[in-house]
């Protein structure tokens, strides 16, 4: 018994000396301070491949805070991370929330990521579902918060989330969808994308299941208002909006028929499987994943900051970068 006290003892020595070694060797994230640098990531299509995506204004479709709407930003605030302007990178009481949760339902269902440690997954580490891969996220996030401003952090999370095959970023996702850039898209639309994040491919896929993606959106309005991001006026407008599902179809049924030309030796077992697959606490919605939560619209309302003088904080983010 003893000898293997020793050796399990050995095992968590040389574990924690591993992950030691793999903190000290963290990329820096000082540059991503450095608006006009680009960068290259790998991210996957929708076949598991990956193909090389340039973060930064090398890449056609980046769009900067200042043209990204207020409503857009605060969708994805509500809906992924309604703490997002009160933590400093990881989020303790949604950590508490989903462990809670996980324990009841006897699932992993809830992930507790801010959109910082997504950040920080979706440009330095890999999918793998590690603890050393969860520590190196956590001291990311934190260095980012220390090292970047909120309006950055939100700028390159909209520039990298998932929206479509191969579409990432509410630039590409914009021209995508609905054909025009960020900066015009309407409240009905910015909830859409938001509504999109936790599962593009398969759950809240818009032409696979367009009134689930409709149901969450009106969800996420809901939030905007009770916010004070929108007026009832524009509440009511964009509740009204009927967005152009038979164009969101002919989109996505055109690439999913083009990567199928290009990748002819898939399986069709293979397709078939992760047609079925529902998002995991991993998620689907960002290059890397955005958690779903399918009690959004509870949980947020019950951890949205007060309607004070944050309410206005990505407008003010947008007009200091346009500095």
């Amino acid at each position: 018994m003893k000898k293997i006290f020793v050796i399990l003892a050995g095992l968590a020595i040389l574990y924690a000396a591993y992950i030691g070694v793999s903190l000290m060797l963290l990329p820096s994230v000082s540059d991503l301070q450095k608006r006009r640098a680009s960068m290259t990531i790998q991210v996957r299509d929708w076949h598991g491949n990956y193909h090389p995506f340039v973060v930064g204004p090398k890449n056609r479709y980046w769009t900067s805070g200042a043209g990204i709407p207020p409503e857009m930003k605060w969708a994805v605030i509500l809906a992924e991370d309604a703490n997002f302007y009160k933590h400093e990178g990881i989020d303790v009481k949604a950590i508490k929330n989903a462990i809670k949760y996980d324990l009841e339902k006897k699932t992993f269902a809830r992930g507790a990521s801010t959109i910082t440690q997504q950040v920080a997954k979706n440009l330095f580490l890999s999918r793998e579902k590690t603890i050393s891969r969860k520590v190196k996220e956590v001291v990311l996030a934190r260095r980012m918060e220390q090292e970047l401003t909120k309006g950055r952090i939100i700028e390159l999370y909209l520039n990298l989330v998932e929206l479509g095959p191969m579409v990432y970023g509410i630039g590409h996702g914009a021209h995508y969808y609905f054909g025009k850039p960020a900066s015009a898209l309407t409240p009905r639309e910015c909830a859409i994308f938001a509504a999109m994040l936790p599962g593009p491919r398969v759950a809240y896929n818009p032409y696979r299941n367009m009134g689930k993606v409709l149901k969450r959106s009106n969800m996420i309005l809901r939030l905007l208002l009770n916010k004070g991001v929108l007026s009832q006026a524009e509440y009511r407008q964009a509740l009204a909006e009927s967005p152009n599902i038979g164009r969101l179809q002919k989109k996505v049924d055109e690439s999913i028929k083009k990567e199928e030309v290009l990748l002819p030796n898939i399986s069709s077992a293979k397709n078939e499987e992760e047609s079925t697959v529902e998002p995991t606490t991993d998620g689907e919605g960002a290059v890397n994943g955005a958690q779903p939560n399918m009690n959004m619209e509870e949980d947020s309302r019950q951890n949205i900051p007060p309607a004070t003088e944050e309410q206005a904080q990505p407008e003010a983010d947008s007009q200091a970068e346009q500095k």
